[in-house]
């Protein structure tokens, strides 16, 4: 079931629903999807050296937002995270706001979202820094995520940490022992102060009644690896995959998910605008950075991650370039060499 069907489909009446809520971004996002791998996109004109078949072939939108697109991204991504791993112990802790902040992270998005990324940032590097805790200084990748698993509007950040940090006053590494990076209740408690204390600051009005108690999970993540792999499914591709959208009659389209606490197949069936609006909401602004990295992992630090591999006696491998994925004939199946290049219609919108 491909997303750019279902938009072609229900573009009228989701405007109708939603044409006071929707975004230039989200019009964007969905234009990118219904033109990705068709002309509009552009396309290349590809020679067989082998069998001398010739054809052109449309281009892919590379919008971040598309299904469809920006796997090689992802992958070198991953590739990137990869060469940073150490061996220690890795957590996720992931910050998310509560219900009655929503409405205003959605209409104050980019403001919302930089504050959420700084007070996270500035929380964990104060835990670590902390004697008690382990009196380094950390390094952090961030990522940025808006939905749940029904794709329901539920911003929160999502924090994979190596367990150890650099004491630079010693000069030396400081490994975090066992299977507990910091208390979660206390992250949570400071995390709200900081956060309620930048929104005022930043003149954003809050709510009169907010939770007292906000939700930080902290977890062991083993080697980090299947962490990374996880928040890499929804950096460049989108918060659906068109392999869970199982069915689109009546008016009606249903996708399935998997819920989080049972681990069970559930589906959820919406009417075909609010399915778009559904998925649209999570198109971030224009130029937002959803993953960050921090600390010593941070691309400017690539010193000190180097010192401190060598530390840790890591293997450092030469990091080469992902090959992008060919094109192959569909006569002899032989790789195809790009002979010319076909811009896409302007397109104003």
């Amino acid at each position: 079931m491909e997303l750019s069907s279902i938009i072609h489909q229900y573009y009228d009446s989701y405007m109708a629903k939603y044409a006071n809520t929707a975004l230039p971004g989200h019009l964007k996002a969905m234009n990118a999807i219904c033109s990705c791998r068709t002309p509009d996109s552009g396309e290349l004109y590809v020679h067989c050296p082998a069998c001398n078949h010739e054809h052109w072939h449309p281009l892919s939108c590379g919008h971040r937002s598309c299904p469809k697109c920006q796997n090689h991204e992802a992958s070198q991504w991953v590739d990137r995270q990869q060469g940073k791993l150490l061996p220690v112990s890795y957590f996720m802790v992931t910050f998310t706001l509560p219900y009655e902040l929503r409405s205003l992270t959605w209409h104050h998005q980019k403001a919302v979202y930089s504050t959420l990324f700084t007070c996270v940032s500035s929380t964990m590097r104060d835990f670590g820094l902390n004697p008690k805790n382990l009196g380094a200084e950390i390094g952090m990748t961030m990522v940025l995520h808006t939905h749940n698993r029904k794709l329901d509007f539920h911003p929160h950040i999502h924090v994979v940490a190596p367990g150890g940090g650099v004491d630079k006053c010693r000069r030396q590494w400081k490994k975090k022992k066992g299977k507990y990076l910091f208390n979660e209740f206390a992250l949570a408690k400071v995390f709200r102060a900081r956060f309620l204390a930048a929104l005022k600051d930043a003149k954003l009005s809050t709510p009169k009644t907010i939770a007292s108690k906000w939700v930080v999970d902290c977890k062991h993540v083993g080697k980090g690896i299947t962490a990374l792999k996880y928040l890499s499914r929804y950096l460049y591709r989108g918060v659906i995959s068109e392999k869970n959208i199982v069915s689109n009659q009546n008016g009606r389209v249903t996708f399935r998910y998997t819920e989080s606490k049972s681990g069970e197949t559930r589906y959820r069936t919406l009417k075909g605008e609010d399915f778009l609006h559904l998925v649209m909401q999570h198109v971030l602004p224009k130029g937002f950075r959803r993953v960050r990295d921090y600390g010593f992992l941070h691309g400017n630090a690539k010193k000190l991650l180097f010192l401190v591999q060598l530390i840790l006696h890591v293997m450092i491998k030469g990091l080469g370039q992902r090959p992008r994925p060919v094109f192959k004939c569909p006569c002899c199946k032989a790789v195809m060499v790009i002979l010319g290049f076909r811009q896409a219609p302007w397109n104003p919108v």
